[in-house]
């Protein structure tokens, strides 16, 4: 499959906001964190949500009709993630609001539970309009739901750690723990998604395609003398050294380079900060290689050119 630019954007960026946002609200929850983290908790979390749901709108052929994309919320995954992230926008900020104006501790914990319940929510969302996919067997899998989850939430707390170090340092190295041990499930469950994917076995063939039994069937031309739609979106159009590249900067940026920074410098604004920014490139590589892994059976016939 093509990864668009604007889908891995969006993907990455809402996953740390809502990481950011849960961490944020389990210190008000647990640990009655200062107000002016818990503000920063609720205004950055926004921002990268906002920052994912305009990188969306790049996405599309016709944005002034982005409204309809909620008009399917009974059948399609697509539009109740476009009903949910908007919602969970809206609770961000009144948890924030409700912190700056100093209204009762019910309240925003309140706000805070229907924060976690949508970001919750919109996770599934995002994982299941991949996994849900039964012709995509590299995403047809619950590790799709599983990584888009923990790959968020490591990034979160990768984000809340730095922040902490700013803000509340007392917070800082619990921070940079719970990023550690949610980052390194997030990168088994990764691995696991690759390791299993590279055992696949495509349902379909040339032979299965054409109604053909002959063991050496080679395409030689897809009757059409230059690129399409299909050989466009549905590959992702680069070389076998680009896809080598993108799969090992997620092996080394998603965990094991943020990893060693969070332990070096756990009470270190600058270094937590590298950390969150390498973690987040490792992001957008994974995301890259997530769609470029998918063999879409067209391939099958495109294949001359693709």
């Amino acid at each position: 499959m093509r990864p668009a630019w604007s889908v891995l954007l969006l993907t990455t960026l809402i996953g740390a906001g809502q990481g950011l946002f849960l961490a944020a609200f389990a210190a008000d929850l647990l640990l009655r964190a200062e107000r002016q983290f818990v503000l920063a908790g609720a205004a950055i979390p926004l921002v990268l949500l906002t920052a994912g749901l305009t990188a969306s709108f790049f996405h599309l052929g016709h944005p002034e009709r982005a409204w309809r994309s909620a008009a399917m919320w009974r059948t399609s995954w697509l539009s109740r993630e476009v009903i949910v992230l908007p919602a969970l926008m809206a609770v961000v900020f009144a948890w924030g609001a409700a912190h700056y104006l100093g209204v009762s501790r019910g309240t925003t914990l309140s706000l805070g539970m229907a924060g976690t319940l949508l970001a919750a929510a919109l996770f599934v969302c995002t994982g299941m309009i991949y996994a849900c996919l039964p012709f995509l067997q590299e995403w047809r899998t619950p590790l799709t739901i599983v990584n888009f989850t923990l790959l968020g939430c490591a990034s979160g707390l990768s984000a809340a750690a730095a922040l902490a170090a700013l803000l509340q340092p007392s917070l800082a190295r619990a921070y940079a723990l719970a990023a550690l041990v949610v980052g390194a499930a997030a990168y088994l469950g990764r691995l696991a998604a690759l390791w299993r994917n590279a055992r696949l076995r495509p349902k379909s063939t040339l032979a299965s395609a054409i109604g053909v039994k002959h063991p050496k069937i080679v395409q030689i031309a897809q009757g059409a003398m230059g690129g399409s739609f299909n050989t466009r979106e549905f590959f992702h159009g680069r070389p076998r050294e680009v896809v080598r590249a993108a799969r090992w900067a997620l092996l080394a940026l998603v965990f094991p380079v943020p990893a060693l920074l969070l332990i070096l410098f756990m009470n270190s604004p600058t270094g937590l900060s590298a950390a969150f920014l390498l973690q987040y490139a490792g992001l957008l590589a994974e995301r890259w290689y997530f769609f470029a892994e998918a063999k879409h059976p067209q391939n099958l016939y495109y294949q001359a050119i693709s």
